[in-house]
């Protein structure tokens, strides 16, 4: 058997195999598109140049990566739960007392078991506030 069929499939099982390792479904598609050159080449009776062999398994990733974000990627389930991984966002709309003064700009509450920095404008410490928006882990209220 000739090296370039052998190295296609080669390269087809690494890729696929290497999704395993890199869940995303991108190396899959790029496998399948090797798998595609790799059945050429084997078919193909006549020598395809390897730089042609190149061009075709670049062109059919880029065509199987845009079937599957177009097609398979909007059939993914929604989450019933969309805020899970997003604690600071979960906190949007709730209640508080400061623990600690907003003196600058820059206080601090207690929601639940863990302290956050809050941005808001200058309150006492005791004044109930509320959480409107979120800024990375920090949170921004105003007074409720």
């Amino acid at each position: 058997m000739r090296w370039d069929v052998m190295g296609w499939a080669v390269v087809a099982l690494l890729l696929i195999a290497a999704e395993t390792l890199a869940p995303g479904a991108f190396l899959l598609w790029m496998g399948f598109a090797a798998a595609a050159v790799f059945l050429v080449v084997l078919l193909v009776p006549v020598d395809i140049p390897v730089l042609a062999q190149v061009a075709a398994f670049v062109v059919l990733s880029f065509v199987s990566i845009q079937i599957y974000r177009r097609w398979f990627r909007k059939a993914a389930r929604q989450s019933d739960r969309p805020l899970l991984n997003r604690r600071a966002e979960q906190n949007i709309g709730a209640v508080a007392l400061l623990d600690q003064a907003i003196s600058g700009g820059r206080g601090r509450i207690k929601l639940g078991d863990a302290f956050w920095v809050v941005e808001g404008p200058d309150l006492p410490a005791g004044t109930p506030v509320r959480v409107i928006a979120v800024d990375g882990m920090t949170l921004k209220v105003q007074e409720a």
